[in-house]
């Protein structure tokens, strides 16, 4: 078992490393199916569950610090090409599918609760109404309501083990279907013009930069540059008062370091090489951080609970692919949209950036509005059980 932090740390570097060295060299198909990024949160959460990562203060002082520092660097070193005022065109579109999405969250809960009644302990609903908060929202919302509806601490239990496991296959699920995408397209016939002219300017852009070197002052700049935000974003985000449990530092940390990469993206900044590189490193270390905290072995307690998170995942599900065969909708909309809900701000932005870099604002513009909205959804959701 690895129980100092550095070590901890070190085998996930190894990990990623290695997926990534086998992705980019491999002819098989595999890795078409099976993106390296889907590997690397399986191959971590593996390992959590077998017990090759020990709970300890060390490990878990690593986790805390490398997250946090990584996650908002990425972001902003992510951000330098994006031109947000093309994607706010995309507002009406987004916004629409984010409320789908919550809706849908809550029909599922309601609909699981039905069929599966006879079967959970008293006030489950409470639990369920509590969750139902944190995948309309985040954690922050689930502990609001745990403590509004006065949720029993065992029962509440349930509602972890849910929201660690079902949502741990949720975003692999999730990750799974991006190289998908076009198919899904097809599918649904959505006009993805829009989307396409994005990533063929963005594409030209690059283009142009082909032939910049990507050397080791351009690699420590924007190192350099992207730490420092991220710290000083952590810093202002710790002094900024939190808004309710909603928005807290957390929030403002992301919202700053999202500010700043927006900015740079007009200036010179934008165009030195080597941030796509920089940030798709970051962006693994933090999937492999995710995924180490992602115990399997939970699958094997309380199974009526996790069935239960299924279900409330596949009526989810059903219910946003109609609505995007319907409304002609494309997946990275129906995607990011659900992320934002049940994944919020850790998870939603990195989605959107697997399809592209230039899309993650929308990941977290929506992931804040979920942040804002959980508790309200939760307590919608409440009131709907208890009236069952």
């Amino acid at each position: 078992m690895i129980q100092d932090g550095i070590m901890y740390v070190s085998v996930l570097l190894v990990i990623t490393a290695i997926i990534a060295i086998a992705e980019k060299r491999s002819r098989s198909k595999f890795f078409k199916y099976v993106p390296g990024i889907v590997l690397v949160y399986l191959v971590c959460a593996l390992l959590q569950t077998f017990g090759v990562f020990a709970a300890s203060e060390s490990n878990d002082a690593a986790y805390g610090t490398v997250r946090g520092v990584l996650l908002p660097a990425m972001l902003m070193l992510m951000l330098l090409h994006c031109d947000l005022r093309k994607i706010i065109r995309l507002g009406p579109k987004m916004l629409g599918a984010f409320f789908a999405a919550s809706i849908s969250i809550v029909i599922g809960f309601t609909l699981t609760y039905l069929l599966l009644k006879g079967f959970y302990a008293t006030d489950t609903w409470k639990a369920f109404a509590a969750l139902s908060a944190s995948w309309t929202g985040g954690s922050a919302n689930m502990v609001i309501l745990q403590d509004i509806l006065t949720v029993p601490e065992n029962i509440f239990g349930y509602a972890l083990i849910m929201d660690t496991v079902n949502y741990s296959f949720w975003v692999m699920f999730m990750f799974w279907l991006v190289p998908f995408a076009d198919k899904f397209n097809r599918w649904t016939k959505t006009n993805t013009t829009y989307l396409d002219q994005v990533s063929a300017e963005i594409s030209a852009a690059e283009e142009e930069n082909e032939g910049a070197r990507i050397g080791f002052v351009e690699l420590l700049s924007l190192l350099a540059l992207a730490i420092f935000v991220s710290a000083l974003g952590t810093k202002i985000g710790n002094s900024l008062p939190a808004l309710g449990t909603a928005v807290n530092s957390t929030t403002w940390t992301i919202i700053f370091a999202s500010v700043v990469g927006i900015v740079l993206a007009m200036t010179k900044v934008a165009r030195v090489p080597g941030s796509l590189e920089l940030s798709k490193v970051m962006l693994y270390i933090v999937i492999a951080l995710i995924a180490s905290h992602a115990d399997f072995s939970q699958l094997f307690q309380a199974p009526v609970y996790i069935i239960s998170g299924f279900m409330i995942l596949f009526f989810h599900g059903v219910v946003m692919f109609l609505l995007a065969k319907l409304f002609k909708l494309d997946l990275f909309t129906m995607g990011v949209a659900s992320l934002a809900n049940i994944g919020g701000v850790a998870s939603a932005p990195i989605l959107a950036g697997a399809f592209h870099r230039s899309l993650i604002p929308i990941g977290i513009l929506m992931a804040v509005l979920g942040s804002l909205l959980g508790t309200y959804f939760g307590i919608l959701t409440a009131n709907i059980l208890s009236a069952l």
